[in-house]
């Protein structure tokens, strides 16, 4: 895997759909970047530091969140002279996000009261009153025709159906949620999926005319659902609980078919490869170097003389887990990170109460594939969008790469480069690795199938 330099970033960054460009904030400087080479090909100056940035689908616009103004500019990358703000005014913007057709910007407003519309084209505005939350509770079909979203009035819930092309309200229905979390359309279209707050276990699917097509709930006593991702083939629906339990359901009777546990101790029969990273000492005693050299490893030696490794394991194993305390809210247990592969052959967890622990799923055979057991807790994991290839992070100077054919640690050759998040663009080619105030970009090797297990730096 080859590495970039590394650049400056102060935090938000995004990949053009087009997998063409990579835009990165640098304080109040929109860069905006050639993927291949990295070379600066656009430069926009905004009014205020840059807090959030998101590319329009057609990748020809892009808009930058200045929710401490609060305000959103947007850019166009082929007409660099043209521009746009977007001021609320007192009711100011919690959040942004583009339609699919790249010429309008929805924008709530603080406290949710209302949701507004704003077109490119003739710069008029639509608004829908009281929207459900600021960043979630809005989803957009596939083929962007439409989008649901959610609304509360009179202490109830509702979906709220629009036309992406006129923006009129196709459908009203109420849902049978206590407090609504967030919706997700299918990546087929065919159903819409709303889950209840965490304080009532309900998942719900309905279809776009409003009909509930079927109602889950694993328990009632208890912290409920933590988690809700379909399936690329939308074939199948996952929902992590804060019981530690992955629950995935058909779309042909919405029942469930695979339950996934995530113990503390893991016994036999086990048919999943277990990988530990662990710390490898070098003997350098037997290599002849210069009184320079030797000097600079007697100063880094904790640097220069240890790289890391997986070792695979044998069942039983007992993982290192922790239990939230009991008189704190939002308790760290449950799964709160799920990812399913390109595929939808495989699905990745964490489980909160073991952080350092991520657990793969082959959902073809219904069992655990792999266990991944790192020194550090997970911060970010992401899936190749283009094969199946797992590749994770943990703040160290590591990534960690898993495919069915085994697991690998790959040393970030930069000087004091943390990974604290990583992303794929579109076409699988390039890697973003975020640290605290830089990135580089790696360039993955093509994945090539073989049996070994074996794992080096």
């Amino acid at each position: 895997m080859e590495f970039t330099e590394a650049y400056k970033q102060t935090g938000s960054y995004a990949f053009s759909p087009n997998a063409r460009f990579l835009a990165v904030a640098v304080d109040y400087r929109l860069v905006i970047r050639d993927v291949l080479s990295l070379k600066v090909v656009q430069l926009f100056s905004c009014l205020d530091k840059i807090t959030y940035i998101e590319w329009a689908p057609d990748s020809e616009y892009i808009l930058c969140g200045l929710y401490k103004k609060p305000m959103i500019q947007a850019w166009s990358l082929t007409q660099p002279e043209w521009t746009c703000k977007i001021d609320e005014g007192p009711a100011g913007v919690a959040y942004a996000r583009w339609s699919p057709d790249s010429r309008h910007i929805l924008t709530t407003s603080d406290f949710q009261l209302r949701l507004t519309v704003w077109s490119l084209v003739n710069t008029a505005c639509i608004h829908v009153q009281w929207p459900k939350h600021g960043s979630k509770g809005v989803s957009f079909t596939k083929d962007g025709k439409f989008a649901a979203i959610c609304t509360r009035r009179d202490c109830k819930d509702y979906v709220n159906l629009l036309s992406c092309h006129t923006w009129e309200i196709m459908g009203v229905f109420a849902v049978d949620t206590l407090d609504l979390a967030d919706v997700q359309w299918s990546a087929d279209d065919s159903a819409i999926v709303i889950w209840d707050s965490p304080l009532e276990y309900k998942v719900l699917i309905y279809s776009p005319d409003g009909r509930c097509l079927a109602k889950y709930q694993a328990y009632e006593s208890g912290l409920g659902v933590k988690s809700v991702s379909w399936s690329p083939c939308s074939q199948f629906l996952a929902v992590g609980s804060y019981d530690q339990m992955l629950r995935v359901l058909n779309h042909l009777t919405w029942k469930v078919f695979a339950e996934f546990v995530h113990p503390s101790a893991v016994r036999g029969p086990c048919c999943a490869a277990i990988f530990k990273e662990v710390d490898e000492q070098l003997d350098m005693s037997e290599l002849s170097l210069g009184d320079d050299f030797v000097q600079y490893s007697s100063d880094n030696a904790s640097e220069a003389h240890i790289q890391v490794r997986y070792n695979v394991l044998e069942v039983p194993i007992n993982l290192p887990s922790q239990k939230p305390p009991a008189d704190k809210p939002n308790p760290k247990q449950g799964i709160s990170m799920m990812s399913w592969s390109s595929d939808s052959q495989y699905i990745c967890t964490r489980n909160d109460s073991i952080p350092t622990v991520l657990w793969i799923w082959d959902i073809n055979h219904l069992e655990l594939a792999a266990i991944l057991v790192q020194k550090d807790p997970i911060r970010a994991a992401a899936w190749d969008p283009t094969c199946p290839r797992l590749v994770l992070c943990t703040g160290s100077s590591h990534i960690y790469m898993w495919t069915p054919s085994g697991a690998y640690c790959i040393n970030v050759p930069l000087p004091q480069f943390a990974v604290i998040d990583l992303k794929w663009n579109s076409d699988g080619s390039c890697l973003f690795l975020k640290d605290k105030e830089s990135f580089c970009c790696a360039s993955p090797e093509i994945l090539q199938e073989s049996s070994d297990y074996s794992s080096d730096d």
